[in-house]
């Protein structure tokens, strides 16, 4: 087995990308109100958070996820590729674990469907980048 090649700067835009999207999607723009109201978060909930911790971990997370797509996708892999294999780790991969747990847990289809989306759109993204840039 061949030993895992990265491209650092196309792993770290990825991670960003999906950070970025990530402070989009949950922003009062896109999802922010619904998200909360089926999450069960007011909004002094959501300000108690501790932002350092929030977002420093995140983005920690972004970069692993980044990582593991980086190595799963490989050096020879086309923005086509990045695109379908991204989508497909979204759609198959995270989206469908998190229905599982959000069955059992009994959340709603509408928290699944904005948490799913943002996982979905988050990882072809990421894929897209990392296919394309060599």
């Amino acid at each position: 087995m061949d030993a895992v090649q990265f491209n650092f700067p196309a792993v770290i835009v990825a991670a960003l990308s999906s950070f970025l999207i990530g402070g989009l999607w949950y922003s009062p723009i896109l999802f922010a109100k619904s998200w909360m109201a089926e999450a069960g978060l007011s909004e002094a909930q959501v300000k108690q958070g501790n932002p350092a911790r929030i977002f420093g971990l995140s983005a920690l997370a972004s970069l692993v996820m980044a990582f593991n797509l980086a190595a799963f996708l490989g050096p020879k892999a086309s923005l086509s590729f990045g695109l379908f294999a991204g989508f497909a780790t979204g759609l198959g991969w995270v989206a469908m674990s998190l229905g599982v747990i959000y069955l059992f847990e009994q959340r709603s289809l509408r928290l699944w469907l904005i948490n799913s989306g943002y996982q979905i759109v988050a990882y072809t993204v990421m894929g897209a980048i990392l296919g394309a840039w060599h």
